[in-house]
């Protein structure tokens, strides 16, 4: 895609992983940033990407967030990876700055498609699903648990008006990881909810890593019903069950099965000792975590259709009280959730 101008929105461990891919391939890229310390210090040493068989360090582009104001020239692509509740902002930032003819992309969690459509139009907007594992603690430095041979993304249209663009953006990601493109964008994100559900913010509600948690006695039963409520509720939305990860159909054929396939594609796919969830890291870094955009959106979209989901409503509760500062992340926590979903 040569002569294409590429932006990559958010440039944390993800962005900053991705960002780096495509520099590396030759690609016209502008990392931006709201972390003032690590622009400067990608500006001033590059980005150091540390993965498990190799370190990539490349000198980048980038901007500061309050630079994007300065701007004079359209972006052809955008690759938003923002926190999913910055959705809606940052696609208002970014907006006159893409192309009449460009593409906003949110490699996000969360079911943001839709509002990031609401304010660039369908015309410019792709959904994707990303399942990459990094942390970053220090600026300028990234460890990226599942390299570009591990890292998996899935691309989609919302409507006929993007139909046959897919390729433009999967093209992009495939230096970052295995792509796919999808028919059904919403039922496709939905599925990775569904195993962000049972995942993201149950293990950082006990403050282990993912290895961690689930070797706890009464976690993976604790974290399968959380996924199966966030399946229920998909389903109640007219949602099917679609394989994700890089599965097949046949592997998500029983629904009653489906979670565990899920939970057991990604421990074994991409998931290494050391990795933490991105809730964790929020929390260790005394930030607002997505919590309210995953569970909280299983427990809103079950009240929608007269469901109830007592287990992600208890993985919410516990969440609140370690942001308010009532609790910490603990192995106690387990048995807190349970009793509050009424399973003890």
């Amino acid at each position: 895609m040569t002569g294409t101008r590429i932006a990559v929105l958010g440039a944390g461990a993800n962005g900053a992983s991705i960002g780096a891919d495509l520099t590396v391939a030759g690609l016209d890229v502008t990392l931006i940033e709201q972390w003032p310390a690590h622009v400067e210090a990608m500006r001033a040493r590059g980005v150091r990407i540390e993965m498990p068989d190799r370190v990539l360090e490349t000198e980048v582009r980038t901007m500061h967030l309050c630079e994007v104001a300065t701007l004079r020239q359209r972006f052809d692509v955008v690759l938003m990876l923002m926190k999913a509740y910055d959705s809606r902002w940052a696609a208002h930032l970014i907006e006159p700055y893409l192309a009449d003819d460009g593409l906003l992309i949110g490699v996000q969690n969360g079911m943001t498609v839709d509002t990031i459509a609401e304010v660039v139009g369908l015309r410019r907007t792709l959904g994707c699903v990303i399942e990459i594992s990094s942390t970053m603690e220090d600026p300028g430095i990234v460890r990226r648990h599942s390299g570009p041979d591990r890292s998996w993304f899935a691309v989609g249209s919302l409507s006929g008006a993007t139909a046959g663009r897919e390729e433009e953006v999967a093209a992009l990601l495939r230096h970052s990881g295995t792509v796919a493109i999808v028919d059904d964008i919403r039922a496709t994100k939905w599925m990775k909810l569904v195993s962000n559900a049972t995942v993201l913010v149950t293990t950082a509600n006990l403050g282990l890593s993912m290895s961690e948690a689930i070797e706890v006695p009464g976690m993976r039963e604790f974290m399968v019903a959380s996924g199966t409520e966030a399946l229920r509720a998909g389903a109640a939305q007219g949602y099917p069950i679609l394989p994700i990860f890089g599965l097949e159909p046949d592997d998500v054929v029983n629904p009653d099965t489906v979670v565990d396939t899920l939970l057991d594609a990604l421990y074994h796919r991409f998931v290494t000792a050391n990795t933490t969830t991105t809730v964790l890291q929020d929390w260790s870094k005394h930030r607002h975590s997505e919590v309210d955009d995953l569970n909280g959106q299983v427990v809103a979209s079950s009240a929608a259709a007269g469901l109830e989901a007592p287990v992600n409503a208890a993985v919410v509760e516990v969440a609140a009280r370690i942001e308010r500062g009532e609790l910490q992340p603990a192995v106690s926590n387990l048995a807190l959730m349970q009793k509050l979903a009424g399973l003890r």
